[in-house]
């Protein structure tokens, strides 16, 4: 009887351990909250103050304090860590916020974030300044951008919107949002193959839910953008046709600021709301063919186009015209108004990229120290980007798989939102029916069974 008693528990035990495995590896959320959490706060309580010490984010203490400790708790005087004011958890990893003494700063912290994560034994540390002397640490239990699912809220320092998009996941487990009043134009560049298709078909998707306008400039006649025609106010879709889009939006934005001029206000969000004209964001896929050209007579063209880009990145950002610029390469190569041009893209992101240049140019002038990361992306990660922006700060985000027919099916529904402008009026895609459901598969046919022979 104690025999079997014993294999019953070895037998459960093992069952347990290979639950926990397969939890592991085919769902990290859930051994995270089982295991890796209690774990991972056991282990942050227990070793803080001799990590702290030992990674160099400790002080010594104002000397009231040392006075205090010294002669009336009479205790030895030590070095002062950062205090732990509040620990959260959630189902990618736990934040902790430290309230830092006179000596630190956050650079102080995020330099030790490696150390840290190995001294805590989680996937990542970031560090985030959450308020002059506060600091915020995001530890993530596991790696969140190998399967990305998105999270439910808006980061805290993110206000919902018309014009917020979550269109990607961070490596600390928030979400990357498209932020087009703080982030007016970005710039979107990788190889093929990286991802780079995919996040536009998220970007598309989240703003085809929202009261905006979308304009598409496709010069790959439209091999990217013209199943998107349901939700497009314009769309074109070559050479000749984006400098005519182009011309209109350029005549779009000088309205716009005759409109703003007549109300005495500096930008769209100061016009009342009956008058206010309605955004749009200028989605520019492959930016390459618009700067090439195949013959001398077609350079005129395309000084222009170059021209009119400029200008609505300078100024059409008070007006509520914003551009999302893609392609493989964007540098000096492609000719006169490139450097102008990206100088004024500040939202960057890098998928991966063929050669260290390439991420120089995008990376280079905002965030330097993010180019080693953008050229180290691996291939079978498609997806997996560098997003930076002009205040030097950059992560790595991811976004999740969607294809292009889902990309379509939201057009379809929420082509009830298309905004019609006249000035836009000619370059009006024609739009297609809805793509019917899928039939389903016919029930495999039975086999047919022949009677056996009679035997005597």
């Amino acid at each position: 009887m104690s025999d079997l008693s014993t294999v019953i528990e070895v037998a459960g035990a093992l069952s347990a351990a290979g639950g926990l495995g397969y939890a592991k590896a085919r769902s990290p959320r859930v051994f995270w909250s089982l295991v890796g959490a209690p774990v991972a706060r056991v282990r942050f309580t227990v070793t803080y103050r001799a990590t702290m010490d030992v990674c160099g984010l400790t002080v010594q203490p104002s000397r009231l304090r040392a006075f205090m400790v010294r002669n009336v708790a009479r205790q030895e005087v030590q070095p002062v860590p950062p205090q732990v004011r509040r620990v959260r958890y959630s189902t990618t990893g736990m934040k902790a916020t430290l309230r830092l003494p006179a000596g630190l700063e956050p650079a102080d912290v995020s330099a030790a974030s490696e150390r840290l994560r190995h001294a805590w034994g989680v996937h990542s540390v970031h560090v985030v300044e959450v308020k002059p002397g506060f600091v915020e640490l995001r530890m993530t239990g596991y790696d969140v951008l190998r399967r990305v699912k998105m999270p439910r809220r808006l980061p805290r320092n993110i206000t919902a919107g018309p014009l917020v998009v979550p269109v990607a996941l961070r490596e600390d487990g928030t979400a990357f949002v498209r932020d087009y009043r703080k982030i007016p134009h970005a710039l979107t560049v990788g190889a093929n193959q990286s991802g780079k298709s995919m996040y536009q078909r998220n970007l598309i998707s989240g703003l085809a839910k929202r009261p905006v306008g979308l304009v598409g400039i496709d010069c790959k006649r439209g091999v990217e953008q013209r199943a998107y025609a349901p939700r497009f106010s314009a769309l074109a879709v070559t050479p000749d046709e984006a400098d005519g889009l182009l011309e209109a939006l350029v005549g779009e934005m000088e309205e716009r600021f005759d409109l703003l001029s007549s109300h005495g206000v500096p930008d769209m969000w100061g016009l009342p709301a009956a008058v206010r004209p309605v955004p749009l964001v200028v989605l520019v896929d492959e930016v390459a063919e618009l700067f090439l050209v195949a013959a001398k007579k077609d350079e005129e063209r395309r000084d222009r186009m170059v021209m009119r880009m400029i200008r609505l990145a300078q100024m059409a950002r008070a007006v509520g015209i914003f551009l999302e610029v893609c392609g493989q390469r964007f540098g000096s190569d492609l000719g006169k108004g490139a450097t102008a041009l990206r100088a004024q893209l500040t939202g960057r992101v890098v998928h991966r990229v063929n050669d260290k240049q390439t991420a120089e140019m995008a990376l280079g002038d905002i965030a330097p120290e993010a180019v080693f990361a953008a050229t180290t992306i691996p291939p079978d990660r498609p997806g997996v980007a560098v997003a930076g922006d002009s205040s030097g700060g950059w992560s790595r985000i991811r976004t999740p798989a969607m294809t292009p027919a889902q990309a379509v099916a939201v057009c379809h529904e929420y082509a009830h939102l298309t905004p019609h402008l006249t000035a836009l009026a000619p370059f009006r895609p024609a739009v297609s029916a809805a793509p019917a459901a899928p039939a389903p598969a016919p029930a495999p046919a039975m086999p047919l069974l022949r009677p056996r022979p009679v035997t005597k």
